[in-house]
């Protein structure tokens, strides 16, 4: 049954309060502005600034720069999370699946109980995880073995009052000044922690727990983490990740597009081009990627792996 069509004053309402909401983040904003603005003007918050510019010091031997091989996981991950994000929501919003899928049972992975079904909305958002935490894997390993570690996991006390001190400049539109080629603020570091160490293993074990693959008897073990703690924890993990895209992309393009794009996209630290290049063929990779995930492109993919039915 197809959902009932909403009417043109429930649209019209439905657009009068996100009108509404827009005004009041952006009134909001400004008081955020304006009162960082202010405080920055008292003798004793000048002080702090001074004390704490925003950024840590890095351990002896921290490699200098950034090396391809994270501007390629950085493609990656925001390729395969930007997919799983939108996938996730189909799955929890879309009443009627566009098809249904059957794991093949003759494959690579084989069960003693017949295969369940499951939409195929579900299938492909299954099927980003699991490339998602491979790429992740990836990372982790080469974060450790080249050293990059020390750029994103906090090694001195210093990093909380350094990150207030950071916050504090960005509320007042007074950029933490700072090259991330060299060293992140302390606030990035911070959210890269967050992101990486804390944000990411929580979507992938309560992503796990909410699974096929999680043993439905294992009695002890499903009653110390019940379904209803994942389901209760992924959802507001999934926002996490949205929100700390919109705010990386906004601040990554307001603090000098051109040389933070090099950094992340092209391993140099020079006014170039290459990076601001390489990014526009991704978000082109992207788009690509976006109009691919629909029922009529899934359908033969998913099909390979198994059986799709209405």
């Amino acid at each position: 049954m197809a959902p009932p069509t909403k009417t043109p004053k429930q649209m019209q309402n439905k657009w009068a309060r996100l009108g509404m909401m827009i005004v009041a983040a952006v009134g909001v904003l400004l008081v955020v502005v304006f009162a960082a603005r202010g405080l920055r003007g008292l003798s004793p918050i000048r002080d702090y600034l001074s004390a704490y510019p925003g950024h840590s010091t890095l351990p002896g031997g921290t490699p200098v720069g950034l090396p391809a091989w994270l501007g390629w996981q950085h493609f990656l991950n925001s390729l395969l999370i930007l997919l799983i994000i939108r996938s996730g929501w189909e799955v929890r919003t879309r009443s009627k699946p566009p098809a249904y899928w059957t794991r093949n049972n003759n494959g690579p992975v084989r069960t003693k109980g017949k295969p369940g079904k499951i939409s195929l909305d579900l299938w492909f958002h299954l099927t980003l995880d699991a490339l998602w935490v491979l790429n992740g894997m990836a990372f982790f390993v080469l974060l450790f073995i080249t050293g990059q570690w020390a750029r994103v996991v906090p090694t001195s006390w210093d990093v909380f009052p350094n990150a207030l001190s950071a916050l504090l400049q960005y509320a007042s539109l007074d950029w933490p000044l700072e090259n991330g080629w060299n060293n992140y603020n302390s606030l990035q570091l911070l959210s890269y922690f967050t992101t990486i160490f804390i944000a990411a293993p929580l979507a992938i074990l309560t992503g796990l727990r909410m699974s096929g693959a999680w043993p439905k008897n294992a009695t002890r073990l499903n009653r110390a983490y019940p379904i209803t703690a994942a389901r209760a924890v992924h959802l507001p993990v999934m926002i996490y990740f949205a929100a700390f895209i919109l705010i990386h992309v906004t601040l990554v393009l307001a603090t000098g597009a051109v040389q933070n794009l090099n950094h992340m996209y092209a391993a140099n630290d020079e006014d170039g081009w290459a990076g601001l290049l390489v990014f526009a063929a991704s978000l082109a990779v992207m788009v690509g990627a976006w109009g691919l995930g629909r029922p009529l492109f899934l359908r033969p993919v998913a099909s390979l792996m198994g059986k799709v039915s209405r």
